[in-house]
């Protein structure tokens, strides 16, 4: 048992949550899709969040029938998939962007990718490349394919706002590394105003789970990103982001602009002090 409690505390993304515990302030996770525009931009945009100042990385392996995505992730996904994507080639390159990151890297798919490639050996070869975490968009809470005991690799799990007070014990009992609350019903995409259920539904989900609570769905610009951070442990921006990076698909720029997009947002999280928990 005790070598287990060593590597699980070894996972970048306790790492990560524990440096912004002692500085008193919530993390900025950016997501992006795996591949869009191709592969090796790919490496090129995760390497400029770093340099921008995000705490976690999320890449979505791109997939052809993303239930839980709007229309901006929707057309990631059918760039990267244009360009060749596959799971595989997504590990491969997540293996190029360790080398020159060193933030936390959260995968975000649906069952259906690594359920052909197969859960043992997706295990095994994700962490190998480097990967800390794993969120599962359509796997039910009630089913746990992959082991729950993982010393490696996290198990994220999200809760919605209708999510009931049952449902939320029994996601939290499976969950590691942090839970991802959902901000508002439906798909992703960015919003005009966030919900004022966010801080009631924090609370929530606290007063069952000591794991940190990240919020995303619907955050866009600095404003939003700060009033997350008042509330929640790290906020989590993905439309506004894969939105621009289709605008900047052919652009030599493309990596610079992305920082110039993201770098305020990062800032705002960044301002927000928070008491210790």
């Amino acid at each position: 048992m005790a070598p287990a409690a060593v590597k699980l505390m070894q996972n970048r993304i306790d790492e990560q949550f524990e440096v912004l515990r002692q500085n008193r302030r919530a993390g900025f996770t950016a997501y992006i899709t795996g591949g869009d525009p191709n592969l090796e931009r790919t490496i090129d945009i995760a390497v400029g969040l770093a340099e921008a100042g995000v705490d976690f990385l999320e890449l979505g392996v791109p997939f052809s029938d993303p239930l839980a995505d709007g229309i901006a992730n929707q057309l990631g996904a059918q760039r990267a998939l244009a360009s060749g994507t596959t799971l595989p080639k997504l590990l491969y390159t997540v293996s190029q962007i360790r080398c020159r990151i060193a933030i936390p890297i959260i995968l975000y798919s649906y069952l259906n990718p690594i359920y052909q490639y197969g859960f043992e050996q997706f295990e095994q070869d994700a962490v190998a490349v480097g990967i800390d975490g794993l969120l599962l968009l359509d796997l039910p809470p009630d089913e746990h394919l992959l082991s729950d005991r993982s010393s490696f690799l996290h198990r994220i799990r999200l809760i919605a706002p209708t999510t009931s007070e049952d449902r939320i014990k029994t996601i939290v009992a499976r969950a590691s590394g942090f839970i991802y609350y959902v901000s508002r019903e439906g798909v992703t995409g960015e919003q005009s105003s966030l919900s004022d259920s966010i801080a009631a539904q924090v609370e929530k989900i606290r007063r069952y789970s000591a794991l940190p609570i990240a919020v995303g769905f619907g955050i866009s610009n600095p404003e939003q990103a700060a009033q997350v951070a008042a509330l929640a442990d790290a906020v989590v921006v993905g439309s506004a982001i894969v939105r621009r990076i289709g605008e900047l698909a052919n652009d030599s720029e493309i990596g610079p602009k992305l920082r110039e997009l993201v770098r305020p947002m990062v800032q705002a999280v960044k301002l927000i002090s928070k008491s210790q928990r």
